[in-house]
């Protein structure tokens, strides 16, 4: 076996609960309540990340090795494992939550791997803990599932994100209600572990400025900024305005690279937002397919669609601002707060407009080039095409397309409806001959066709994980073949490479798929 080193800092330097007890309650003056997982039937290794092993310190040996699944399943401990439940907050949905917390989440510690990284490992669905409320602390496995696979394909997508090392079925059954419908049914249970940096949310700062705690505040504060963000310099509130700054800009980035992909998170809580700007918790997520800005995959949104796509930029900022609030008592004035509030802005405004500049293959963007833009994205909802497919397909477009005809024929089959294409056809077909000539300076030389494909194909994934096909991994898994969820793994570690063996997972989306559970909208249930 491969020891693994910890150094388990968030426990040693904060306070934690005096209490043993994890019954669910009001966990008072600590940021942390040690509590141990709890065992489960027959912990089997489903899946994991090769990569995300070797990141840890772990060999492939050691991943299918007896232990394993013992570990990552919740049954035993690695020496210098000290398992905790973390105390946070949160915003939902716009209204303070109070204490929310670790639920389900339990850290087993912080791994320092060979480079000297620190990497925090996190079972989901381990049982309970102080802050479990009245749920279980469980999770079932298609959930297990569906946050193993986007983990590992947003990092290799280019998202900032927390990692996933494993899946391990528990051989219980788990009782959820999927829709909130009353028709609650026993699910197979899983286990899956997260792993980050850092696993610190906006959350656990508002919850201690919520209960006018400003000192544990201010000792958090600081834990973060010299274990998470030790290159930042000078004394204690040049750090501290560094430090916001960094956090808006890192939030920025990723919010950029969300609307690039196509990803709606579904749920932006503020304790679902993490302090290094990645991708966190991922609940009832969803990608784009036919092109609509106001599509949330949400259920419990589906009303409201606060947290839609198009909308994902001001939440983020709005949450940014909620975690300015909580940290006023940790600054002279104002003033480094609402540099950070601009920071994410000017981040967030210059990314934006460089990410859609690389999307349409422009070097730069002017007034005529905005308003293609303007022009695409207004055809790509009206005429229900593919978000993915499309930008997929633009880059490969020849260098010369024909004045007269129907010029749609060269996207392929990226269109959700054929009336609406047949009403759209002329349109977009003039669109795509004004777009090669506006990047025509780009491809007139010998070979420069391919290297503007090229440079477009970079920033514009051929593959991205589509509900349906993780839906059909889930099903698939819990009839006892978890080879989807391989194959998914498999190809999402290349999602801009061709890989046409697997062409048929870059389809778009099929009409049987629209309304099914779990290939369109989802809820929180997991």
């Amino acid at each position: 076996m491969t020891p693994l080193r910890f150094d388990n800092r968030f426990i040693r330097d904060l306070p934690g609960d005096p209490s043993a007890d994890d019954v669910p309650r009001q966990v008072q003056g600590a940021c942390w309540s040690a509590v141990h997982p709890t065992p489960v039937a027959t912990p089997r290794l489903l899946a994991h990340s090769r990569e995300v092993a070797r990141l840890v310190g772990l060999s492939e040996a050691d991943v299918q090795a007896a232990w394993f699944p013992r570990v990552f399943g919740g049954n035993e401990l690695l020496p210098g494992m000290q398992p905790y439940a973390a105390c946070y907050g949160g915003h939902q949905f716009g209204n303070w939550a109070g204490q929310l917390g670790d639920g389900r989440a339990i850290t087993l510690g912080e791994a320092i791997n060979d480079r000297g990284e620190r990497w925090e490992l996190q079972l989901k669905g381990a049982g309970p803990t102080p802050y479990s409320r009245r749920a279980d602390g469980r999770a079932v496995l298609r959930s297990s599932i569906r946050e193993f696979l986007c983990s590992e394909a947003m990092h290799h997508l280019g998202v900032p994100t927390t990692r996933a090392l494993s899946v391990v079925t528990t051989g219980d059954q788990v009782l959820r209600d999927m829709f909130y419908d009353g028709n609650a049914a026993l699910e197979p249970g899983a286990i899956v572990c997260r792993v980050a940096p850092s696993f610190i949310r906006f959350g656990n700062f508002e919850i201690f400025a919520s209960r006018g705690e400003h000192g544990i505040l201010g000792q958090l504060v600081d834990l973060t900024i010299a274990r998470d963000f030790p290159h930042l310099a000078g004394d204690a509130q040049e750090k501290r305005a560094a430090w916001f700054a960094e956090v808006c800009e890192r939030t920025a980035r990723m919010i950029v690279h969300w609307m690039r992909v196509g990803f709606v998170h579904g749920v932006m809580n503020t304790d679902n937002m993490s302090i290094l700007g990645l991708t966190i918790d991922y609940g009832p997520y969803g990608w784009l397919d036919d092109y609509d800005p106001e599509w949330t995959p949400n259920t419990t949104d589906a009303q409201g669609r606060r947290y839609r796509y198009s909308q994902q930029p001001a939440v983020a900022q709005w949450n940014l601002l909620r975690l300015a609030d909580a940290l006023q008592s940790q600054f002279e004035g104002v003033g480094p707060l609402q540099a950070g509030i601009d920071r994410f802005a000017e981040t967030f405004g210059a990314g934006y407009e460089a990410m859609i500049a690389a999307k349409f293959g422009f070097v730069a963007t002017d007034e005529s080039r905005s308003a293609l833009v303007q022009e695409a994205f207004n055809f790509l909802y009206h005429a229900e095409m593919d978000y993915t497919l499309f930008f997929r397909a633009l880059g490969s477009l020849p260098a010369v397309v024909d004045a007269e005809g129907d010029a749609t024929m060269l996207l392929g089959d990226v269109f959700y409806d054929e009336a609406k294409r047949d009403a759209h056809r002329g349109a977009i077909s003039d669109w795509l001959r004004r777009w090669r000539a506006a990047t025509m300076p780009a491809v007139e030389s010998p070979g420069a066709p391919d290297a503007l494909r090229l440079r477009m194909d970079a920033v514009n994934p051929k593959y991205v994980l589509r509900n349906y096909l993780a839906q059909q991994a889930i099903d698939l898994a819990t009839a006892g073949d978890p080879s989807m969820v391989e194959t998914l793994l498999e190809v999402m570690r290349r999602p801009y490479d061709e890989q046409p063996e697997h062409a048929h997972l870059a389809a778009r989306r099929p009409e049987w798929a629209r309304h099914r559970a779990g290939c369109s909208m989802l809820s929180c249930s997991s």
